[in-house]
């Protein structure tokens, strides 16, 4: 039974070449690491002192490119641009706190090994860093919240680790059960199976790949700054934020794709949970919203925030109008649409690539088949079905 579940219980310690890479992402991690700035950043911010300013590129900004913001008040323009950047690492919170419990139990693993040490380590700086990530960004976006609606919209009390990632998902109360049994499932076989340890990175590299794409276009607005120290904190943070994540994906990769060859082949049982780790990637990144570009919500789930934000005084609509700007937002085409179809779309061949050296890897994951299935088309029949009944259940209240 136990060569059918598990692999060799001594892996060989990586080589000397691999060793030293992972040093040199360790060592260059430790020397550029953002952690005081990030808690600077946070203790410091003062909405009011950066409440005129985008905090990143005009292009993403909250349902940036729909009816909207084609409507909307440069000052409404402003506060959508301010509350995509809420909404935004709202979501990598939630990631970010899986992140720090799997780290843990992928590092309990490979140090019962010998030669591990150096990624343990790297992985205990990773999590350090990820806690000072989520206070940056929650200083920042339960005061933005508080500043311009009294109250949260897309901000959320702490969670553990085992709650849904994605903040607003296609979900039920027996999925939400269901997801909890596996990751806590996962978290325990992770613990004390090196090639689950090694192969939690690659589900880890998928998410912070898409982090990656958005997330450096997020970090020029502070590195394009004509004046950095003067730059808005938000704008600040997400460039350091960024930083951080680049040695955090080189870590991922390392460990996904080299440190998993010195173990044994994977038996079939550990294939095959590792391919439904990325099947559930696949599952989380199968929409896009054109909400937010770039996270890949689904947008039902947003219906009610959006029409709290429009029905609120930022943008005073009465019930009629807010109904009519919703039906004009998500149910027809638009160029907001098509930016975040084409983000979807960027995703999915980076994933495809990524994944493409991996020979576990089952061959509906290697092509993505899941998110393949996302389409304009698609997305506009779920909207006008989804916000009908959201309508109904709204007037039948």
């Amino acid at each position: 039974m136990a060569s059918v579940l598990t692999t060799d219980l001594k892996p060989t310690a990586p080589n000397t070449s691999l060793q030293r890479r992972l040093e040199i992402n360790y060592r260059r991690n430790r020397k550029q690491d953002h952690t005081q700035l990030l808690d600077n950043a946070g203790q410091m911010f003062n909405y009011a002192e950066c409440r005129d300013s985008y905090w990143q590129a005009e292009n993403f900004s909250l349902l940036y490119g729909t009816p909207l913001w084609d409507q909307a008040s440069s000052y409404q323009r402003t506060v959508l641009n301010q509350l995509y950047w809420v909404a935004y690492y709202s979501q990598i919170i939630s990631a970010e706190i899986a992140t720090i419990f799997f780290n843990q139990t992928s590092a309990a693993a490979l140090y019962a090994h010998e030669g591990f040490r150096t990624i343990c380590d790297m992985l205990d700086l990773e999590s350090s860093q990820e806690r000072a990530h989520i206070s940056a960004f929650r200083a920042v976006a339960e005061q933005t919240e508080q500043a311009l609606l009294g109250q949260q919209l897309f901000s959320y009390p702490m969670r553990g680790p085992f709650t849904e990632t994605m903040i607003f998902a296609d979900t039920h109360r027996l999925k939400r059960w269901w997801k909890r049994l596996q990751l806590q499932a996962f978290g325990l076989m992770s613990s004390s199976n090196s090639f689950l340890a090694c192969q939690y990175f690659t589900v880890r590299g998928l998410r912070t790949l898409n982090g990656k794409l958005v997330q450096h276009q997020l970090s020029r607005h502070y590195q394009t700054h004509d004046d950095q120290e003067n730059a808005p904190i938000p704008s600040k943070i997400s460039f350091y934020h960024f930083m951080d994540e680049s040695f955090h994906f080189n870590s991922s990769t390392l460990l996904s794709h080299e440190v998993i060859h010195c173990l044994s082949k994977p038996t079939q049982f550990e294939a095959q949970v590792a391919n439904l780790g990325i099947r559930g990637a696949q599952q989380d990144h199968r929409q896009f919203s054109v909400a937010i570009n770039g996270i890949f919500w689904h947008d039902p789930a947003l219906y009610a925030k959006v029409y709290e934000l429009l029905r609120s005084h930022l943008f005073s609509m009465d019930a009629a109008a807010a109904r009519a700007m919703m039906q004009a937002c998500f149910t027809q085409e638009s160029d907001g649409l098509y930016r975040s179809y084409q983000t979807h779309q960027e995703a999915m061949a980076s994933y495809q690539a990524y994944l493409e050296p991996l020979d576990y890897v089952w061959s509906s994951n290697r092509t993505m088949a899941i998110m393949k299935q996302a389409s304009i088309g698609g997305y506009l029949r779920i909207q006008r079905r989804a916000l009908a009944k959201f309508f109904r259940d709204a007037a039948s209240r």
